[in-house]
């Protein structure tokens, strides 16, 4: 499988020493309004709004933020209108991506997001270009040796998963986005700490990049994407071969 979950440690490092917290906070908190602006502000009631606010806090943003967020959700606070948009087009070396975006000016964003394709060697695609290339799933991950691969299929075919993969240093569960939120808690109520857990694009192709410079210049392509403002998701068909996935961890 792409590397979804394999290389997000390299954008989490990145992100940290870049100090930017101020960022993820905004980005996480237009999700929760999104959330709770569609399906109601009260968590045990709305799945989504209870990933999105799990998140938060696993990301450390103050309750006061979050409350603030819901609030613009349900129309207690004021808040600019946001509009939900998919971009698609290809990094470098025809590497394929689908972009999720939460903006309050699409004109703004698709400008920005011109710009930035132009300028960084990428290309903007019509819709359906690219996005034919994925199917959306549940991905959860947990280590290796938190749980054997049987005690988990046990686990978590039952609360509706599809597959379960060993992916070496984890093991993989896949899922209907409908049946990810009663997977996850399955796992969750089961003790487990979970490496990774979102609702995200599958490639069901993808492009390998076995040349250190060009994949330097893909992931620091997604990289600046996923940067911007208004991009809260970028799902890609680039998979690395271990070694050199290793050059970017250290």
């Amino acid at each position: 499988m792409a590397g979804h979950s394999k290389w997000a440690g390299i954008k989490h490092k990145k992100a940290a020493n870049d100090a930017k917290r101020g960022k993820i906070f905004s980005k996480l908190a237009k999700l929760i309004t999104v959330a709770a602006r569609d399906n109601g502000g009260d968590v045990s009631q709305n799945p989504y709004l209870k990933l999105m606010v799990d998140k938060a806090k696993s990301a450390n943003m103050p309750n006061d933020n979050i409350d603030r967020a819901i609030k613009k959700g349900t129309g207690e606070l004021d808040s600019a209108i946001i509009s939900e948009l998919v971009y698609e087009g290809y990094a470098p070396s025809q590497v394929a991506l689908v972009i999720d975006i939460l903006t309050d000016n699409k004109n703004r964003t698709a400008s920005e997001l011109r710009r930035l394709f132009d300028k960084k060697g990428g290309t903007l695609a019509s819709p359906g270009a690219v996005s034919w290339m994925f199917e959306t799933k549940g991905v959860i991950e947990v280590p290796s040796d938190a749980i054997s691969e049987e005690n988990l299929m046990d686990l978590v075919l039952d609360s509706g998963a599809e597959d379960v993969r060993n992916e070496g240093e984890h093991l993989q569960v896949l899922t209907e986005p409908t049946a990810f939120t009663e997977v996850r808690e399955a796992m969750v109520g089961a003790g487990l700490e979970l490496s990774y857990a979102e609702v995200t694009r599958i490639p069901s192709t993808t492009i390998s990049i076995d040349n250190e410079k060009a994949a330097s210049k893909v992931l620091d392509f997604i990289a600046e994407v996923e940067d911007h403002d208004d991009v809260h998701k970028v799902s890609s068909n680039l998979d690395l071969p271990p070694e050199i996935l290793a050059k970017f961890e250290n």
